[in-house]
């Protein structure tokens, strides 16, 4: 699994993720006429133009080559230093998985990167899931506003990520089950692999005890560290490479 920023090349499968998206998200209160005039006025001709401009923010999650999700989020203001996110969209058959999760982490640290001192979410009002996905990971409801699609006017809500003392308090946690027993990923406390990030696992909901360690290119918690900090999955290829000096070449 790899998060990169999206280019013109991605236009096809951006709208292909938007298009299942949406309509699964969204079809409880816009009708089909309303899901098409949206796509066509997010997703449409001007989409290279979107990707290209540079107060916007494109990842994209592949997985065996293939698109599966992209977040898209605007840099507001020269002074300010908001980054706003518009849209997380995930397609249907892959979510459940934590990658709507692992977006997000690297989509805010995409926004931090660019010098975002805030960091904000839009969602519509009507789409409860992602209200509340925005509130499980830290983020509190903060002011609405209005979106038009087509001839309709939507409420959109404003998400603002909640004040932390520090960033290592920013742990957006995720249940996993292995053998039996549930697990916690911290998707906010990742170390770089080859090929995709190790996060942070915990045995229980507050962090405290600590598991091992999440391979974020094939969800696998068997995983190796050893004394050098070198960690290898056992399941594919991802590793991470010594972090200290062996004390026996000192």
């Amino acid at each position: 699994m790899n998060v990169r920023e999206a280019t013109a090349d991605d236009s096809e499968q951006i709208r292909s993720v938007a298009r299942d998206s949406v309509t699964d998200s969204y079809s409880h209160f816009l009708d089909e006429k309303a899901i098409e005039t949206a796509l066509e006025q997010w997703y449409g001709e001007d989409i290279d133009e979107r990707l290209a401009d540079e107060n916007a923010l494109f990842l994209i999650v592949e997985h065996d080559d293939e698109v599966v999700a992209f977040s898209q989020s605007e840099l507001v203001g020269d002074t300010e230093g908001v980054g706003r996110i518009l849209w997380l969209h995930v397609d249907p058959s892959h979510r459940g998985s934590g990658i709507g999760t692992r977006l997000l982490v690297r989509t805010r640290e995409g926004l931090l990167e660019e010098g975002c001192d805030q960091i904000q979410a839009a969602v519509l009002g009507a789409n409860d899931v992602g209200s509340q996905f925005y509130a499980s990971h830290g983020f509190t409801r903060a002011g609405e506003r209005e979106i038009d699609i087509g001839d309709d006017t939507l409420a959109e809500h404003v998400y603002v990520e909640s004040e932390r003392e520090t960033d290592d308090d920013w742990r957006a946690l995720e249940a996993v089950t292995e053998n039996g027993e549930t697990l916690y990923v911290s998707y906010g406390e990742p170390v770089r692999g080859s090929d995709a990030p190790f996060y942070t696992t915990y045995q229980n909901d507050d962090a405290s005890r600590r598991y091992g360690w999440f391979c974020g290119n094939c969800n696998s918690l068997d995983n190796a560290m050893d004394a050098m900090g070198r960690i290898v999955c056992n399941d594919c290829d991802n590793h991470r490479k010594a972090t200290r000096w062996d004390a026996a070449y000192l």
